[in-house]
């Protein structure tokens, strides 16, 4: 026999407006009183039909994603964090790709009201989803926004710092020839990295070597190094402004023979999970995705129980992991 709102209840010794309460994360429920609920939900195999649940909160119980690509890594454990935490308050995830155009957004899941709130990861164009979200007043956060002063509750990291501190690292080692690659001028992650490479640079009193224009892809990182090795002129180290581009770099590199780090050193960024399985490791700058995923979760519940809440903008520092592929430069080695 199906066990019923009813069974729990009675096993509870506790009335069923209390385990509805309890089903609906209502607040006015004693701690004791909810363990009890839990506790009878877990024996008796009870599980809340969710459509009832819908009809007697007037919500969903769904959160809506949107991201632009599933071939990423970090993204990837930004999202299982994601799914993780709202799975702890009883949400469950609706996941949607899209490339941030108005046919994307037509199709999506936010144009019936169907979510309780929406989680935008890395928007390339976030002034559809911010105006369309805000006119249907569904709650929102954007992670990684691309965009800088607007006004909408976002989780960043300090990409400046990020691209400073890779730099700062290969200076600190001795190198003063420094490529940097650049990823899409589209990406305020990409100006940014490129704005901490220079600034450290001009602290240093030294110029770079040069500043190529890429993708966030292997073939990008492959073909600028290529380029460079025809040329028969090389710098003794590349930053690249993330993982996929520093791997095409090392591999077009070990291709034709020169060596990584002792020829010349490559550093990335985001940690892939690539990064430390290729060899020699990657260095490269760690995005803290658990720390994103948590704080995105945590501030577009509270914008779900109280709309009026004041946009919050948070920003991480990123971490510098050193690994195999940066070393001392040649030349100064005695």
């Amino acid at each position: 026999m199906k066990v019923s709102i009813f069974d729990v209840a009675k096993k509870a010794g506790l009335s069923v407006v209390t385990v509805s309460r309890v089903l609906n994360h209502s607040t006015s429920v004693r701690q004791k009183n909810r363990e009890k609920v839990l506790q009878a939900m877990k024996e008796l195999d009870y599980h809340p039909n969710a459509s009832a649940r819908s009809l007697a909160s007037g919500k969903t119980g769904i959160i809506g994603l949107t991201l632009a690509t599933l071939h990423d890594s970090v993204l990837d454990a930004v999202v299982q964090e994601i799914n993780d935490r709202l799975a702890e308050h009883g949400y469950f995830l609706a996941l949607s790709i899209s490339q941030g155009d108005e046919e994307s957004f037509r199709r999506s899941m936010f144009q019936e009201d169907r979510v309780d709130g929406v989680i935008l990861v890395s928007p390339a164009n976030s002034d559809i989803y911010v105006m369309e979200l805000k006119k249907r007043k569904i709650p929102f956060v954007i992670l990684d926004s691309q965009q800088r002063n607007i006004a909408v509750s976002m989780v960043t990291v300090n990409n400046f710092k990020g691209g400073y501190d890779a730099t700062k690292h290969l200076i600190d080692l001795g190198h003063t020839e420094i490529a940097y690659i650049n990823g899409p001028e589209s990406f305020l992650s990409s100006r940014e990295r490129e704005k901490g490479f220079l600034f450290a640079h001009e602290e240093a009193g030294i110029k770079p070597f040069g500043i190529e224009n890429g993708e966030f892809d292997i073939p990008s990182g492959y073909r600028i190094a290529s380029r460079w090795i025809e040329s028969g002129r090389l710098p003794t180290a590349v930053f690249a402004a993330d993982d996929f581009i520093a791997l095409g770099v090392m591999d077009a590199f070990k291709n034709e023979g020169i060596h990584i780090p002792r020829d010349v050193s490559v550093i990335g960024f985001d940690d892939q999970i690539y990064a430390s399985e290729f060899h020699p490791k990657l260095t490269t700058v760690r995005q803290p995705f658990e720390k994103i995923g948590k704080q995105g979760v945590d501030i577009l519940l509270k914008l779900i129980k109280d709309p009026s809440r004041r946009n919050v903008s948070i920003e991480f520092d990123p971490e510098l992991v050193v690994r195999e592929s940066t070393a001392v430069p040649r030349s100064t080695r005695t």
